[in-house]
């Protein structure tokens, strides 16, 4: 496993691409159990190499009820993205995820965690590279329709403060999939 997140700290194969250069972004362990598989690194992120060290990060660990100790320090835990390094800035947003990274990456990742029985699925872009053709037809009926994957993936809609009208929208989601994603959460590090 080193050798392998040793490979992907010195991937450089979308570089030209990346306004900020590449700086792979991913933590994984032998035993990891649950994968969270987001999108791609900000710029808080990429500057300090620390996943989910932002304003998304601490509604995520909400979502699972961790600490920072838990989240960052259990080897139960890998986090995966869709893409590895920062994608550069879009007109509503960060741009997508460097498509190069999961065919590059990810199966090799998952071939040394054999002990994965959950993936959270995290924003529409890693929802519809796991799920294919079972995505629905948006990310919202996607999550509506969590428990349908159940129990290899969760599918979430991603924790940035830019979805916080889509969270109010769909009061449904605190009230029915947070309390069914922690109970799968801990069924997992049990």
């Amino acid at each position: 496993m080193q050798r392998l997140l040793n490979d992907i700290e010195l991937c450089t194969i979308c570089e030209p691409h990346l306004p900020l250069g590449a700086n792979p972004v991913v933590r994984a362990h032998p035993t990891s159990k649950i994968v969270i598989m987001g999108q791609a690194p900000g710029t808080r992120v990429h500057a300090t190499g620390i996943p989910w060290n932002d304003p998304s990060g601490v509604l995520l660990r909400e979502w699972l009820q961790m600490d920072d100790a838990e989240f960052y320090g259990s080897e139960d835990i890998a986090i995966i993205p869709m893409g590895f390094c920062y994608p550069g800035k879009g007109k509503s947003g960060d741009l997508p995820p460097r498509k190069e990274c999961a065919p590059q990456w990810h199966e090799a990742l998952y071939a040394l965690m054999p002990d994965v029985k959950l993936t959270l699925l995290i924003g529409q872009y890693a929802q519809k590279a796991y799920l294919g053709k079972r995505f629905k037809k948006n990310l919202t009926e996607t999550v509506r329709a969590y428990a349908e994957f159940a129990p290899k993936y969760f599918p979430l809609p991603h924790p940035s403060p830019r979805n916080r009208i889509w969270l109010k929208r769909n009061p449904w989601f605190n009230e029915e999939v947070l309390p069914a994603l922690r109970d799968a959460v801990q069924r997992m590090k049990a």
